[in-house]
């Protein structure tokens, strides 16, 4: 495939918006059970290196002017650094999971109670109570008035219209058929939620799902199993700056042919759970306009 390099217009396309993230640390990382293709309980884990690497993303968003708020973990589970799965925040509704798997339940609740204590800039948070499966940010990414949704292995079809119903938007379903892309935030990222500009990996989804996201999304960037399989669609955009995990290279420079500012991110060690930036990065949808100045003037040290 031939990149190009962008001219000022594309690079002039791409504006930073301030962000709110929610993270878990480490802490308590570890990897006992395989409830995922990637996930070896007879591989060891080394914690000091995922909290080094977890620390460096941290970082990595503050250093962009980005605020990240951190949810205590719980001791006995390993997997809460995968905080985008916990709960799903946006326009003052949060949807917390209900998770496919009985060793992951327990973090539904811990996200519940963080929201309703932090008011993540709402004046009072609506906390939904869960119906069908879903694993939040795992499988919801949002655009500019719509919402894509997987389906296949963890969140069910029925969350789908659920969440519609919650949010008012329209909610576009897609068919995950590969295993070890088993979340929708490893099979297709959001570059910029304002232009509706994304990337994925087509044989992630059922030929149906393909053909509706080439009619919705033209212009999108298409990985290859190489990029998808490094869980390089596991990113963080804030619009222009993108936080990729290391490994994609073919990816990152598509990204960067895009005109945007990929960011390496090496988070090997988490990787050995089945997830990477994005999976350890819940985003709180809920500041705009003059809300992202009041972001940008916030400690954002705990």
């Amino acid at each position: 495939m031939t990149i190009t390099v962008p001219g000022r217009a594309a690079f002039a396309l791409r504006r930073t918006r301030p962000r709110h993230f929610l993270m878990c640390p480490p802490t308590y990382f570890d990897v006992r059970y395989a409830i995922n293709p990637w996930m070896d309980p007879t591989f060891p884990v080394d914690r000091p290196l995922a909290l080094a690497q977890w620390s460096a993303l941290v970082e990595a968003y503050r250093a962009a002017g980005h605020r990240v708020d951190l949810l205590d973990p719980v001791p006995g589970l390993p997997d809460m650094v995968y905080a985008a799965n916990g709960a799903f925040a946006l326009d003052g509704i949060v949807l917390p999971a209900r998770f496919a798997y009985a060793e992951r339940a327990p973090e539904a609740p811990v996200h519940a109670e963080w929201h309703r204590r932090n008011r993540t800039g709402w004046a009072s948070p609506a906390i939904a109570e869960p119906v069908a499966t879903n694993e939040a940010e795992g499988d919801f990414a949002v655009l500019s008035d719509r919402i894509l949704a997987g389906h296949g292995f963890r969140t069910s079809r029925a969350a789908h219209g659920e969440l519609a119903a919650l949010t008012g938007r329209e909610v576009i379903s897609l068919e995950l058929v590969d295993p070890r892309l088993y979340h929708l935030d490893v099979a297709l990222t959001v570059l910029d939620d304002e232009r509706d500009h994304i990337a994925y990996f087509p044989d992630a989804f059922s030929p149906d799902s393909q053909r509706r996201l080439a009619d919705c999304f033209p212009d999108a960037i298409l990985a290859t199993e190489a990029d998808a399989y490094a869980f390089g669609l596991n990113c963080v955009s804030d619009g222009r700056t993108v936080f990729v995990p290391a490994g994609a290279a073919h990816l990152r420079m598509q990204i960067a042919a895009a005109g945007y500012r990929p960011v390496s991110i090496d988070l090997s060690e988490l990787a050995k759970g089945g997830g990477s930036v994005k999976c350890c990065t819940q985003e709180l949808h809920a500041f705009r306009g003059v809300q992202e100045v009041a972001l940008l003037a916030h400690d954002t040290h705990p």
